[in-house]
């Protein structure tokens, strides 16, 4: 069954407002209408009168009435009292004058009229009753000495009735008040019934939450209801907010937690692949030489050095992953504290220099002897000593420098260079990468494990810094790295 169409709010409010504003000046326009109407009946009366008293003052005068009469007469000639009507009697009932048709007045006790019986009681009487069909005024009055009776009416002419009618601008104003309160009480009504149209379009657009976001809350008007309706519509908004908040980060988490879990399948897998091979050669050459009993002295010599290449290679595979687990096991864990960056560094070129781990490459760096940073001593020897290797191992140059170029408020940049080959720019986003290898065999036989620059990157972030890497103009690569300083105040970190 199709449902039933309702009047808008608008139209609720704006018809019983309407219709009590009309029914007010109906009220009020009714009553002065008729205060109008019967203030000229008054007239009418009052003119009466003055006709009655003027009369009986000229016969208590010795005033002649005949000429009276007709100046009487000849005034009202072309007004509205051109039809009144005036009968003279004397106390015998007897016309005397008469002006206009006579009024005929029985004089018994049982014809007198109400006007006449008034007259007799106290001098003077008036009365409204129909004649002919019409309404007429009538008025009598006795002269003091009571010999005279002067009794007067006023028939209900075209030109009585149209005397007796309210002004034709007095409908005017009625019209136009009408009209201005109805188009006042349109005007009102929409703006009062603004603040629940849009909350009528907020609640068919609050399961949209485009649409919400849409809505123009200025719109509302600045009122009590207004302030309410922008509120109502701002906590739902926050709300709607806060939702696709936590499902942004619930997302992210979500993202995070699966991406956590891909790098440590993906690492399973490198790691498995990676020992693979050092286990197969060491099981291999150990095979080999506990196979073959009569194995020349020099060759059994040689496949044990291989194996134990292997074992080294394996043991480092095995000290680096473990330093990736700790690291990510650890990173909001690891003590920070004041270090000197030049004492550590100078330690770690002498160290390498002496164990002669640089080859044929030299180590320079240029660092001021106060520069003191906020980090963990393992974590950032891991760093130098896996740049300096990987350099050693990969970049084929002649020179690994160490500097600082850059120093803010609270962080040093130091620049870590080699003038080699550097890499081809497809590889620079993948050098950080666990177990990348440009080269895979040639990687292997320089003994790198894959994840050396994996674990610099993962370092230096657990200190709060960050690194980049990119290839030098003059050749070679070129790693800017941040540190943060240790700021002594009061013996604290900053």
């Amino acid at each position: 069954m199709a449902l039933k169409r309702r009047l808008s709010y608008r139209w609720r409010l704006f018809i019983p407002l309407v219709g009590m504003m009309w029914l007010i000046i109906f009220v009020l326009f009714a009553y002065q209408y008729k205060r109008e109407v019967n203030y000229r009946a008054e007239n009418i009366s009052k003119q009466l009168s003055i006709i009655n008293s003027r009369i009986i003052d000229a016969y208590e005068n010795d005033i002649d009435l005949t000429p009276f009469m007709n100046f009487v007469a000849q005034y009202f000639d072309n007004s509205m009292f051109e039809e009144v009507m005036v009968s003279v009697y004397d106390k015998d009932g007897k016309l005397v004058y008469s002006i206009g048709q006579p009024i005929l007045q029985d004089f018994s006790e049982a014809g007198h009229t109400a006007e006449f019986l008034e007259a007799e009681r106290h001098g003077m009487g008036n009365d409204n009753r129909a004649k002919g069909g019409q309404m007429a005024y009538f008025m009598a009055r006795k002269s003091n000495d009571g010999e005279i009776y002067v009794h007067t009416a006023m028939p209900y002419t075209v030109t009585l009735a149209d005397a007796l009618k309210a002004e034709p601008d007095f409908w005017v104003i009625v019209i136009v008040l009408a009209i201005v309160v109805t188009a006042i009480a349109y005007y009102s009504t929409s703006f009062l019934s603004r603040n629940v149209t849009l909350l009528r379009d907020f609640a068919n657009s609050a399961n949209d939450p485009s649409r919400v976001e849409e809505l123009d809350e200025h719109k509302f008007p600045h009122d009590e209801l207004g302030d309410i309706s922008r509120e109502i519509v701002k906590l739902y908004r926050d709300k709607n907010r806060a939702v696709e908040q936590s499902d942004r980060e619930h997302k992210v988490a979500l993202h995070a937690i699966e991406e956590q879990a891909r790098i440590k399948r993906q690492l399973t897998n490198n790691i498995n692949h990676e020992l693979k091979t050092p286990v197969a050669m060491i099981k291999g050459y150990l095979d080999s030489v506990v196979s073959t009993p009569d194995m020349p002295d020099e060759l059994r010599q040689r496949f044990l050095s291989k194996a134990q290449e292997s074992t080294e290679r394996l043991c480092s595979l095995l000290s680096d992953v473990s330093a990736i687990t700790r690291l990510e096991d650890s990173v909001n864990n690891i003590p920070l504290t004041e270090l000197n960056f030049h004492d550590l560094v100078f330690t770690i070129a002498d160290e390498m220099k002496e164990a002669g781990m640089l080859g044929d490459m030299t180590f320079e760096f240029s660092i001021p002897l106060t520069c003191k940073v906020k980090a963990n001593n393992n974590l950032l020897t891991g760093v130098v000593t896996n740049l300096i290797k990987n350099a050693v191992a990969h970049s084929r140059g002649t020179l690994i420098g160490l500097n600082l170029v850059i120093q803010s408020d609270h962080y040093y940049t130091f620049s870590f260079y080699d003038n080699g080959i550097g890499v081809p720019e497809e590889h620079l986003s993948h050098l950080f990468e666990r177990f990348y290898r440009i080269d895979a065999g040639r990687s292997r036989k320089a003994g790198g494990t894959g994840l050396g620059l994996s674990i610099v990157k993962s370092s230096i972030e657990a200190m709060g810094g960050t690194v980049a890497v990119q290839n030098r103009s003059t050749g070679g690569l070129h790693f800017l790295f941040t540190l943060e300083k240790w700021e002594e105040k009061g013996g604290k970190e900053c």
